[in-house]
């Protein structure tokens, strides 16, 4: 049985796992109104479950059932306490139905409010790393990943944009309901949702590039967007080559009509603000982010978040690799600019366990993509790139830890990569910055 996540030890519960998420729902933007019922499909871990937790906003809860049966409940600081009417016997797969309805709001957090946010047009998901609760029940540990069907009924008006296949979109008088499917693995602060009023637009050839992507844009900014994302393709095509297949069924991109302080990573779909479109590929190295995120982060996911680094290192990382392939500054320089950036502040910051106050710190980014590039430069790049696509495609739909990836590592090194590790990874002092690749 795995243990509580050390940084958020009351978000999740190790005791069982979910499989798959039913959600249904009907939202109102005007009075950011949410009715909601939920069923999850879920499998009791090695021991009895006498009683277990899901988290989950300040919703009013109208019905619960466990296989049916009505259990006993508490909602209270964002757990919903569940005792079955019977003990699940270890190993047991079970259901889990949740009736409720509210005010969705963020979830408090040191970053400040996480999960559904309220837009002035509209809404948007924005869950990492705990923000998930504010909208639907779930086991909010990343590694525990589901399969997730999502339906969600608005005023024809608003597009629903969610991160998977859209598989029907039915109107009825002033209503459509969107019912969208991810049958890959998703962590559930990956779900992504978006409702507002879109363009929905085409991005490269699918019958080239494999993998269908579009952009939901607001009317006004088609043109900038048209030039800002006209590369994504051929990004795709690059990180297709090193890092192995595109892991989902499609990639969707939303500029949601209002600022954002940063894209927002889900499964299978990306979202950014208007500051990040100008017509000038002003924010090119976030579409490549964000992008890479779908390999490192979301298909390949942290066991817990001490391992941030993982996610984050090797989509800066993917950042310089672009700009390397596509003619502009070469990973070497572009990490050498973040060495000198890095040498300048506190030396504090353990990849490895930055803690939670400093697990979204600028230094971890800066140093997670040169301990990237001190890993590329001590193994060359024959046997870097074959690690790196190795690692995205051994561990598809998996997770992973930093101690996983340093034996990963070690397999292409030409000797042990301890000190490299211990370095750049477990240590806090900011080691020279390695000779380039020959």
């Amino acid at each position: 049985m795995t243990a509580p996540d050390p940084y958020f030890p009351g978000n999740g519960d190790p005791r069982f796992r979910v499989h798959r998420y039913e959600l249904d729902l009907d939202y109102r933007p005007v009075p950011n109104r949410l009715e909601g019922s939920a069923r999850l499909s879920a499998i009791a871990g090695r021991a009895a479950l006498s009683e277990f937790q899901l988290n989950l906003g300040d919703f009013r809860i109208g019905r619960i059932r466990v296989d049916g049966r009505v259990p006993h409940y508490t909602l209270r600081g964002g757990k919903l306490r569940v005792r079955p009417a019977k003990p699940l016997a270890a190993g047991a797969a079970f259901t889990v139905e949740v009736h409720y309805a509210g005010n969705p709001k963020p979830v408090n957090s040191p970053w400040g409010g996480l999960g559904w946010e309220e837009l002035t047009d509209g809404a948007l998901v924005a869950s990492q790393p705990v923000g998930a609760p504010s909208w639907y029940p779930c086991n909010d540990r990343p590694a525990d990943k589901a399969a997730y069907q999502i339906s969600v009924t608005t005023p024809s008006a608003y597009q629903v944009v969610i991160g998977g296949r859209l598989l029907t979109r039915t109107t009825r008088a002033s209503t459509t309901t969107w019912l969208y499917e991810q049958p890959a693995p998703t962590s559930s602060y990956l779900v992504g949702l978006s409702i507002g009023k879109y363009q929905t637009v085409l991005l490269g050839d699918p019958g080239l590039s494999g993998v269908p992507q579009t952009g939901h844009v607001p009317a006004h900014l088609l043109a900038e967007f048209s030039r800002d994302f006209a590369r994504q393709p051929q990004m795709m095509g690059l990180f297709e080559e090193l890092f192995g297949p595109y892991p989902f069924g499609e990639y969707g991109v939303v500029v949601a009509d209002e600022e954002l302080d940063v894209p927002v990573e889900a499964q299978g779909l990306s979202l950014f603000g208007v500051n990040h479109v100008d017509g000038a590929r002003g924010s090119e190295r976030l579409v490549a982010h964000e992008l890479a995120h779908q390999w490192f982060g979301n298909s390949v996911t942290v066991a817990d978040w001490r391992h941030i680094w993982l996610n984050e290192g090797l989509a800066r990382y993917a950042e310089w690799l672009w700009s390397e392939r596509s003619g502009a500054r070469a990973a070497h320089e572009l990490a050498g600019i973040s060495h000198r950036r890095l040498a300048a502040q506190p030396q504090d910051l353990k990849l490895a366990d930055p803690g939670r106050k400093s697990m979204f710190d600028d230094r971890l980014y800066e140093r997670g993509g040169v301990a990237v590039h001190a890993v590329r430069c001590a193994l060359g790049d024959d046997a870097f790139f074959r690690m790196l696509r190795e690692w995205a495609v051994v561990h598809r739909h998996g997770v992973v830890s930093t101690q996983m990836f340093a034996g990963h590592v070690e397999r292409f090194a030409p000797g042990p990569v301890d000190e490299l590790f211990d370095d750049w990874v477990y240590g806090t002092r900011l080691p020279p910055l390695p000779a380039a690749v020959r």
